[in-house]
């Protein structure tokens, strides 16, 4: 079979997701609560008015979904104050990505990635037999977003930007996004530039640069957002682009597939979006979580980034996989970032008070502090 596989898909390495509560259980047999705190989905569940929609929405599922999903694509664009033309919904923002690679590559172009950056992006990118070039991060693992501007040349077709970044937590404030757009524009180069903000109603910087704002500036500029962390909606896989350019969005819904988003998907998302002081509470339950294991971390003399999302990274004193492997004996799950190149690096999510402190307390049992 080999011989019928493309060379760039038989050197492809698989995205490994964090480990299931289902998975750890058949596993190791454990029988107690099981904490993970890998996956960077909200503690709180989902939006109540989210679930409330459900009931309906599966009394009419033998029909198939709107396929132009114009209901939940309008209350978008009007929430956002953008023409609906340019908003397209996904099944989460990972298709969207693969649209976007294959709405405007072909094998053989090439693309600009942070070094570090959401593997998903090498991932569909190999996946499509597109080449990118991996731009190094600035301290404290930063997009060096005026080293990838200069990375660019004539012939890059993408540049992806996650702001704030998955697996590290950083964020490029607004000067510095605009700064590289205006430098695109210096150098006459036009890639599509792509700012993945999954994270974004996880922020509370002052400075952090709401990308759809700078649409104006740079016709090349695509959002991504998604319904799965602020929303608490992962399971729904809802996520949504929105392009500077109508002629580019119109690419992306020319080549999905005609019903990408369910139909309880759609209901879900659309009831999310009126529920303001559910949203309100995940990022007041984000800001002091995010507080509280920074401190934890530190008392036990693990550092942390300081963070615009919903976990924390730091670092371990020995490989991060040897430090899950036995935290997974203890019945809690945190991430190892050895498939992002950061082979002691560790990714928890924000829980609740008392899964902040047990996550911190199993992470100083299994280090010896």
């Amino acid at each position: 079979m080999k011989q019928l596989v493309a060379p760039y898909i038989e050197a492809l390495k698989p995205y490994v997701p964090g480990k299931p509560i289902e998975a750890l259980r058949r596993e190791r047999g454990i029988e107690g609560e099981i904490l993970k705190l890998a996956s960077n989905e909200n503690p709180l569940g989902p939006s109540p008015m989210a679930l409330a929609a459900v009931p309906a929405a599966l009394k009419e599922a033998h029909f198939y979904p709107d396929g132009a999903q114009l209901a939940l694509r309008a209350r978008l664009a009007e929430k956002l104050g953008v023409g609906v033309e340019r908003v397209v919904a996904g099944n989460g923002s990972n298709e969207l990505i693969e649209l976007i690679i294959r709405a405007f590559c072909v094998p053989g172009d090439t693309a600009i990635v942070s070094e570090y950056a959401f593997a998903i992006y090498g991932i569909c990118m190999q996946t499509h037999g597109v080449e990118f070039t991996r731009v190094p991060m600035r301290d404290p693992l930063t997009h060096d977003l005026a080293a990838m501007a200069e990375a660019v040349t004539e012939e890059t077709r993408l540049v992806w930007i996650a702001n704030p970044n998955n697996p590290t937590g950083t964020y490029n404030a607004r000067a510095e996004l605009v700064a590289f757009l205006d430098r695109l524009g210096e150098r006459g180069v036009s890639p599509l530039v792509i700012v993945d903000e999954a994270y974004f109603e996880c922020v509370d910087a002052e400075d952090f640069p709401d990308s759809i704002a700078l649409h104006d500036r740079y016709e090349g500029l695509i959002t991504l957002r998604t319904f799965s962390k602020g929303y608490g909606l992962a399971a729904f896989r809802v996520g949504y682009a929105v392009t500077a350019s109508e002629e580019v969005a119109g690419y992306l819904h020319r080549i999905r597939a005609p019903f990408n988003v369910g139909r309880v998907a759609q209901a879900v998302a659309l009831a999310a979006l009126e529920d303001t002081p559910y949203l309100e509470r995940s990022l007041a339950q984000i800001v002091a979580g995010k507080a509280q294991l920074l401190k934890l971390l530190a008392d036990i003399g693990v550092d942390a980034i300081p963070s615009q999302t919903n976990f924390l990274f730091c670092r371990t004193p020995r490989p991060a996989a040897e430090v899950f492997d036995a935290m997974l004996d203890h019945g809690v799950i945190v991430r190892p970032l050895g498939g992002f190149g950061l082979p002691d690096g560790l990714r928890i999510t924000i829980g609740l008070p008392e899964q902040n402190v047990r996550v911190a307390d199993v992470l100083r049992q299994v280090l010896g502090r």
